[in-house]
This record gives structure tokens, sequence and C-alpha cells, in this order.
């Protein structure tokens, strides 16, 4: 079987379930070695059970991207003091906050969709920006959603959101243009994740992609050689 990424070292958000789940696990069967960061340590556990058995190798690092920022700004000097190197991000963390008009949403709501959907990228960029850079073939993948582009009632701070974290993510790639890394946002399209779920609770989850569907076109984006800069 070929590895096209063994040897690479590949970090995961959101790794604990739902897409990034499965984006680790397919990373890991092409051979790179995954840096998995999660909420939940059971999901993380799961994750890393299911890349094993495929002969993948996985570390995990429970954390919440948004409060424990004291673990998150060393995150890419731990990374190459452990392993080296890192060749790769995807970004797959994300939170829905709650579906209300804008006039409605709570200070606290607003801060804490801020906070993991934009703040948190914006942090992860910093600190993964250099390991990222230094590898022959830095590769930075960060999900979105139409949301960003095609505004709907009552999604006001997570459409917000993505749209910021677009534009952050659209100049992050024109600045490293030039370098042998290559940043993209992927917007999978409707699939079943926990927070489809919880936006769409009526929607029937077999008319849906499913993780495992989307994953191996995340992980495609992952590999050496050319790339699209941004999507």
């Amino acid at each position: 079987m070929s590895l096209p990424l063994q040897g690479r070292v590949a970090l995961v958000t959101g790794a604990s379930h739902g897409i990034g789940a499965a984006t680790a696990v397919e990373l890991g069967r092409l051979g790179a070695h995954l840096v998995l960061t999660g909420r939940s340590q059971g999901g993380l556990e799961e994750t890393d059970d299911a890349v094993r058995a495929l002969g993948g190798t996985a570390t995990l690092l429970p954390f919440d991207l948004a409060k424990d920022v004291d673990k998150l700004d060393p995150l890419g000097p731990s990374i190459v003091e452990r392993f080296g190197r890192l060749d790769i991000l995807v970004h797959a963390a994300g939170v829905l906050g709650t579906l209300t008009p804008v006039a409605h949403i709570t200070p606290k709501d607003w801060a804490d969709v801020v906070a993991v959907n934009m703040t948190a990228a914006w942090r992860l960029i910093r600190t993964l920006d250099p390991p990222l850079r230094a590898s022959d073939a830095g590769r930075a993948v960060i999900l979105t959603t139409d949301r960003a582009r095609h505004p709907r009632p009552y999604w006001g701070a997570y459409g917000a959101t993505k749209a910021g974290l677009e534009h952050l993510v659209q100049t992050w790639a024109e600045e490293v243009a030039t370098t042998p890394l290559r940043v993209m946002l992927h917007d999978p399209g409707p699939v079943n994740t926990r927070l489809r779920t919880t936006a769409m609770p009526g929607e029937d989850p077999a008319s849906l992609a499913q993780p495992a569907d989307v994953a191996p076109a995340i992980a495609a984006l992952c590999l050496p050689g050319e790339a699209a800069r941004a999507a």
C-alpha cells in the first residue's frame, strides 16, 4: 500500500468526532503521524483506536481551543520539539452557537462563537506558521461553510465568524504564496455531523454525506505536490 504521507506530521483539530475524526483516520491511513486535538478525551481515544486499527499512529492532546490558551500558544514549538517537524494542519473545529436573531445574540454566546471560530484559528496560524513554512510541502486546510457567503436568518454569529475566518485564511494564503506552504479553505458541503444535527434537527441524516465520505477529499489536499492555494 502506498503511504504518500509517511514521515510527515499532521495536526487535526476537532478530531474527537465528525469530519475532524474521519479526516484524521484518512491521514493516518496515508502514513502521517497525527497530533489530534479536541475537547473530548473519550472521542479522541475512539479516533485513536480507528487510526491504529489501520496501522497509523497518533498523539492525543485534549484541550479546548477557546479556553486553554496556555496550551494553544506554544503548540507549534512543542510539536517541533517532540517530532522535529509539522507538515499539515487540518482545522476542523468549530461551534454553532445559538440560532437566534442578531438583536437577540447574548454577549456570552457571541464571545464564545468568536473565540472558537475566529480567535482560535488566528492563534493556530500564529503558532503553526513557522513550522508549516519550514516544511518542504506544508499544507493548511481550514474547513468552512457556505453560511460565510450566503447569510441566512438566525445564523448571524456563526455566519459572521465563518466569513471572518475565510478572510483571515485567504489573507494568510496570499502572504505565503511565494513559499512551499499552501493554505486552503475547503467547504465539504452538507455533512451528517453533530453541528448539522443541532442546526437542522428535522433533517434526514441518510440524505447527507457522512464524515467518512468527505474525508478523502480533505486528505487529498494535504498531499505533497501542487494544490490550490485557496478554495
